[in-house]
C-alpha cells in the first residue's frame, strides 16, 4: 500500500487578503449589474485604517467605489474601530484608469485577454468531486464565520485560518490527522476557553465522524497563545494572494493567475472555470476517477494553443480519447466559455471567500455536471 499525508489550508472572509478579493469582486459585480460588457481588472490593498482600490475599468455604468468598499467591510464584520480597521472610519482611496487599447483590440476580436495556462481538476473522493483536505479546510473557516455571526462563539473576530492534514492510503483519504485553527478573538477569553469552544463548536461539528478519532486527532488552536490583533491591522491584504486557497489546496497545479477582480474576458478566470467544468464532467460521467486538465491561451487569439488531460491511470478510455471528446463537446474559446457558463452576471463576490470550486451555489455554473451524459455517450 502507498501512503502519504497531504495538507491544505483555508482562510476566513475576514482575512486581509480575502477582504481585498471580496472588494475587487464586489466592484466587478456592481459594473455587471448595469453593464454586462464592462471590462474590469480591479485590485484592492488593505492595511490599518485604509483601503486602496486601483486598476483598469472600461464601462458605461457608474460605480460608487467607496460605498461598495464600506458595504463589503461591514458585511464581513469589521464594524468596530477597536479592530484597527472598520467600515465607518477607514480611508478609501481610488485610482482607476481605462483598459489599455492595445489589450482591448485583441479582446474585441473575441480573443483571449492575456496569455497563460489554466488548470482544472476533479476527483471522486468527495461528493463535490474535490480534494478532501481543501474541502474540510473551507468548511472549518466557513464554520468560524458562522459561529461568530450567529453569536455561538460571541468573542470571535473576523480574521481566521484553518489547516487540515489528511492521511491517504492507495490514493484514498482515510483519516484526518491534524487540524490547525487560528481564530481572532476579543482579549477577555482564556486560552482554555477558546480551545474548548473551537474544538466542540467548530472542529467536531465539521469533520466527518468516520474520518477522525477524538483521542488521536491533533488540534493546534491559536498555537501562539493569543490572536487579538488581526485583520488589516495585523497584516496587510492584497487581491490575488490566496490562489491555492481559491482552487484545489495544492493537490493540483495552478497557472499562477488569480481570479478576483477580473471580468471573464480574462482567461485567468474564465479559462480556470472552464477547466474545472470540463474536469468535473469527465469524473461525473464515470470516464475517470481523477482528472487534471490544462488549457493555454495567447493574447488576442480565440482558440486555445494547447489542451492536456491526465487521468492518472484511472480513465475508462485513454487520455488522448478524452481530449477528443472534450474538443467535440466543449467550446473553449473565451466567447464560448462566457456563453456556455453565462459568466456576464454579478455572481462574483460570493466566489471570493471559501473557494471558487466545490460549491453548488446559485450562479456557480462551472460546478454543473450537465455534460456528463454527453461525454459518456461519446
Amino acid at each position: 500500500m502507498s501512503e502519504f499525508i497531504f495538507t491544505s489550508e483555508s482562510v476566513t472572509e475576514g482575512h486581509p487578503d480575502k477582504i481585498a478579493d471580496q472588494i475587487s469582486d464586489a466592484v466587478l459585480d456592481e459594473v455587471y449589474k448595469e453593464d454586462p460588457f464592462g471590462r474590469v481588472a480591479c485590485e484592492a490593498f488593505v492595511t490599518t485604517g485604509m483601503c486602496l482600490v486601483g486598476g483598469e475599468i472600461s464601462t458605461t455604468s457608474y460605480v460608487e467605489i467607496p460605498a461598495v468598499v464600506r458595504n463589503v467591510i461591514k458585511d464581513i464584520g469589521y464594524t468596530n474601530a477597536e479592530f484597527g480597521f472598520d467600515c465607518e472610519t477607514c480611508a478609501v482611496l481610488t485610482t482607476i484608469d481605462q483598459q489599455s487599447s492595445d489589450i482591448a483590440m485583441g479582446v474585441d476580436r473575441a480573443g483571449a485577454g492575456d496569455q497563460g495556462m489554466m488548470f482544472g481538476y476533479a476527483v471522486d473522493e468527495t461528493e463535490e468531486l474535490m480534494p478532501m483536505p481543501i474541502m474540510l479546510a473551507h468548511r472549518l473557516t466557513s464554520r468560524l464565520a458562522q459561529v461568530r455571526k450567529e453569536g455561538i462563539i460571541p468573542y470571535l473576530r473576523p480574521d481566521g485560518k484553518s489547516q487540515v492534514s489528511v492521511r491517504y492510503v492507495d490514493g484514498k483519504p482515510v483519516e484526518v490527522l491534524t487540524v490547525v485553527i487560528a481564530a481572532q478573538h476579543d482579549p477577555e477569553p482564556s486560552r482554555a476557553e477558546i480551545r474548548k469552544d473551537l474544538k466542540e463548536k467548530v472542529i467536531y461539528q465539521v469533520l466527518p465522524q468516520d474520518m477522525f478519532d477524538k483521542e488521536k486527532l491533533v488540534c493546534h488552536i491559536n498555537p501562539t497563545g493569543r490572536f487579538v490583533i488581526g485583520g488589516p491591522q495585523g497584516d496587510a491584504g492584497l487581491t490575488g494572494r490566496k490562489i491555492v486557497v481559491d482552487t484545489y489546496g495544492g493537490l493540483a497545479p495552478h497557472g499562477g493567475g488569480c481570479f478576483s477582480g477580473k471580468d471573464p474576458t480574462k482567461v485567468d478566470r474564465s479559462g480556470s472555470y472552464a477547466a474545472r467544468y470540463v474536469a468535473k464532467n469527465i469524473v461525473a460521467s464515470g470516464l475517470a476517477k481523477k482528472c487534471l486538465l490544462q488549457v493555454a491561451y495567447a493574447i488576442g487569439v480565440a482558440e486555445p494553443v494547447s489542451l492536456m488531460i491526465n487521468s492518472f491511470g484511472t480513465g475508462e478510455i485513454t487520455d488522448a480519447e478524452l481530449i477528443k471528446l472534450v474538443r467535440k463537446h466543449f467550446d473553449l474559446t473565451p466567447a464560448g466559455i462566457i456563453d456556455k457558463l453565462n459568466l456576464r452576471r454579478p455572481v462574483y463576490r460570493q466566489t471570493a471567500a471559501y473557494g471558487h470550486f466545490g460549491r453548488n451555489e446559485d450562479g456557480f455554473t462551472w460546478e454543473l455536471t450537465d455534460m456528463a451524459d454527453e461525454l459518456k455517450n461519446g
